[in-house]
């Protein structure tokens, strides 16, 4: 009886040892890096134009969907919806340009620095990079909005303050040197963001060569961040997470609602305008200005922010402007002083522009993930942006904050 049960312990020790070494051997490297990487304004169908070789091998070996963006379908708010996984209304950044009440005197625009350096526009949310941080994980940001500055009084190990005239191939080569550095290796996740892509889709419009060579550029860029990665042994352990902000529909430069034609100007402050603009209307005439836009207008629909549709999710939040107008797809909004001011080339060129309703499919994003946390040839269905988040931080290892996003969307692309 007891060789009996000395022969069948050793078999199912026998048997332990094997499958414990099948599955060392059928196992994906433990990922070392996450690197999220933005092609501003790079729109999902654009991977499949034959432009980017590299993009197109990564989304092969793993997984790649269309993102929705959140509302409004702007650079600043849904950068910083996929870092954060909360939408604009709850992460703060409710548009490119914004005003709160508590902050008065001064407007948020993507050029103000001096502005924008201030923390209170940032702190309603915490970026993956202040998580990471908090929680031991090493990070470096290569350009992204917001990383420049201190969020919940955290920073980025490594950083760099944006210069949209630092080319390509130097972002990558930057990133890549940090690795090099003393502790490089210790990084746990890191951002890199390129813009050439979103800058010709808003001066020649989404369809033109002009799109196409930037995409190809961007590919180009990647590319040699995959063989700076492969040269450092750090390809097969290294997740890429390619994304982008929102989309670009075209936009015929005739395309124009003009608010003067529905409105009195004089009676409100525009806060942003083009394809979506806030209206708060002066103290007093608050009655008139509602009057005039709450009601249909051609290729322009306007709201109550507290009446604004709820697939949007938008309009609780006090940085958010008493009334929301957003122009019909291809349509801008502005007024007769800004037509005015406009001269030269560009401003008799059809072009490109964002900001639309999310769900327009010119507004979906491209999304790719590539990396030993992920399976290969997966195509995931359109999911919101706001779900890179968990998934983010699943495959770099933190615990997350709660959030807007869902893991269940993309939950299929992880291994």
């Amino acid at each position: 009886m007891h060789a009996l049960s000395r022969c069948a312990a050793l078999l199912l020790m026998l048997l332990v040892s094997a499958c414990s070494t099948l599955g060392m051997k059928d196992a994906p490297p433990k990922a070392r890096l996450t690197v999220l990487i933005s092609i501003d304004g790079f729109r999902a169908d654009y991977l499949d134009r034959g432009d980017t070789p590299t993009l197109t091998a990564l989304a092969a070996e793993g997984a790649r969907g269309a993102m929705r963006p959140s509302f409004p379908s702007l650079t600043f708010p849904n950068h910083y919806a996929l870092v954060t996984g909360q939408r604009p209304d709850h992460n703060g950044i409710v548009s490119n340009t914004m005003e709160d009440p508590a902050i008065p005197g001064v407007t948020f625009t993507l050029s103000n620095r001096e502005v924008s350096a201030d923390p209170r526009w940032w702190n309603q949310a915490a970026p993956l990079w202040v998580t990471a941080e908090q929680q031991g994980v090493r990070t470096a940001t290569m350009f992204w909005p917001g990383s420049e500055y201190a969020i919940r009084e955290v920073r980025p190990t490594r950083f760099k303050v944006f210069d949209q005239k630092l080319a390509s191939n130097d972002r990558v080569d930057t990133l890549l040197g940090w690795l090099d550095e003393p502790g490089g290796s210790s990084l746990g996740f890191a951002t890199l963001y390129f813009d050439i892509v979103d800058t010709q889709g808003h001066r020649f419009g989404p369809e033109s060569a002009e799109v196409r060579l930037a995409a190809g550029q961007v590919d180009e860029a990647i590319g040699r961040l995959v063989a700076g990665l492969k040269a450092r042994g750090l390809f097969e352990t290294t997740n890429l997470v390619i994304v982008a902000d929102h989309g670009m529909a075209p936009q015929p430069v005739s395309n124009r609602v003009i608010l003067d034609e529905a409105v009195d100007v004089r009676q409100l402050r525009l806060v942003g305008a083009g394809a979506v603009a806030g209206i708060k209307p002066n103290p007093g005439a608050e009655a008139a200005v509602a009057a005039a836009l709450l009601k249909p207008h051609p290729h322009m629909t306007c709201w109550n922010k507290a009446e604004i549709p709820a697939r949007f999710h938008y309009g609780t939040n006090p940085r958010v402007p008493a009334i929301i107008c957003l122009a019909q797809t291809g349509w801008y909004i502005t007024t007769a002083e800004m037509v005015a001011r406009r001269s030269g080339e560009s401003a008799q060129r059809d072009g490109g522009a964002h900001g639309y309703d999310p769900a327009d499919p010119t507004m979906q994003a491209v999304f790719v993930a590539r990396g030993p946390g992920f399976k290969s040839g997966v195509t995931l269905p359109v999911f919101d942006n706001v779900d890179v988040y968990p998934l983010l931080a699943r495959v770099i290892g933190v615990k997350g904050e709660p959030g807007d996003g869902q893991l269940s969307p993309v939950r299929k692309a992880l291994r």
